[in-house]
């Protein structure tokens, strides 16, 4: 890690005095003065270095709306990962992530700030498991979703997300589908088509952990509040709020229908991110953290991007056809 963490000078006030009118109802004052040396530093960075920083919507706001120059959900910055031009690409979500901009753009040193940012769904599942399932139901295609390793989409016929799960699905010829990892998402999208869908029984650590007596308990505290569940949690939680999609969908739900009062069941990191762009709302924060995500932190950042190290490869084996799979994924439309 840097030993040297920069100053606070009058210059870097000056220089971050925008942004911290922005964050200033998210960050205390006191914290933003170690905060905003670090930031002055990444962006200085990434002008030196030809350097581009996308974030996942579940990064804490120093990092989203701080130094990242591309947000999104994994269908959004897939998309962005495939035709940035610039030298350096840094990740800031966990690894599987990170796989999959070197996949869609090999030329580019792909830089993550933590190599133990990791996903429980990506762990669940291996290439052996995929074969098996072949085997299984014989004929079935395999739909993965991008919570895996390049090496399970590899073994896949083709990639979805949350956004776009659905679409994916019914765009395939087969009445039945082979969905993995996601057990919950997988049975929330069989609930939506007419395909018969083979679950293998994965799960995120995270939205797992929601359930409906959650919802229950919001609604009690917070009169009128609309509950917004991600696909990832269970059925029934997806099933008691008033809306469901990925994060890009909430967002857009929110922009659209601007609640007065809103619960986003997901990362809680999300919350604190559409807080500050929509700030006349009343954001109920329920507060499940994913572990491997808050591995990514604005010093670990400035690391990598000073080092140019840890460097994210793929194995070759799996480029081609882990690459096929989500240019398949990315020619589906999104809901």
């Amino acid at each position: 890690m840097t030993t040297t963490l920069p100053a606070f000078t009058p210059e870097v006030r000056q220089r971050t005095a925008a942004l911290y009118a922005k964050l200033k109802n998210h960050i205390p004052e006191v914290e933003w003065a170690l905060t905003a040396p670090i930031i002055d530093e990444i962006r200085r960075l990434k002008t030196q270095k030809n350097a581009l920083v996308l974030a996942h919507n579940y990064m804490t706001p120093d990092i989203f709306h701080g130094v990242a120059d591309i947000v999104g959900d994994s269908l959004a910055l897939a998309r962005e990962a495939a035709r940035a031009k610039a030298d350096i690409i840094v990740m800031c979500g966990v690894h599987f992530m990170a796989e999959t901009v070197k996949i869609l753009n090999p030329e580019a040193k792909v830089l993550i700030a933590d190599l133990e940012a990791g996903c429980s769904l990506a762990d669940s599942i291996t290439p052996e498991d995929v074969a098996g399932l072949r085997r299984r139901y014989p004929g079935a295609p395999v739909v993965t979703y991008v919570n895996t390793s390049a090496a399970v989409k590899a073994a896949s016929d083709i990639c979805c997300t949350s956004g776009n799960a659905l679409q994916v699905v019914e765009s395939l010829e087969s009445d039945e589908v082979i969905f993995i990892p996601d057990r919950y998402l997988a049975r929330n999208i069989a609930r939506q088509t007419k395909k018969t869908i083979r679950i293998w029984e994965g799960a995120c650590e995270v939205h797992e952990k929601f359930t409906p007596q959650d919802l229950d308990q919001m609604r009690h505290d917070y009169p009128g509040v609309t509950i917004m569940a991600h696909p990832e949690c269970p059925p029934e939680v997806v099933q008691a709020a008033d809306y469901a999609g990925s994060t890009a969908q909430m967002i857009r739900f929110v922009q659209d229908k601007h609640p007065s009062r809103v619960a986003l069941i997901t990362e809680c990191s999300m919350s604190d991110n559409v807080a500050v762009q929509f700030t006349g709302i009343d954001f109920i924060r329920p507060c499940n953290l994913c572990p491997h995500m808050k591995k990514i932190t604005l010093p670990k950042i400035l690391d990598t991007l000073e080092n140019e190290s840890p460097e994210v490869t793929v194995d070759p084996q799996f480029i081609e056809p882990a690459r096929r799979a989500i240019e398949r994924m990315l020619a589906v439309q999104a809901g």
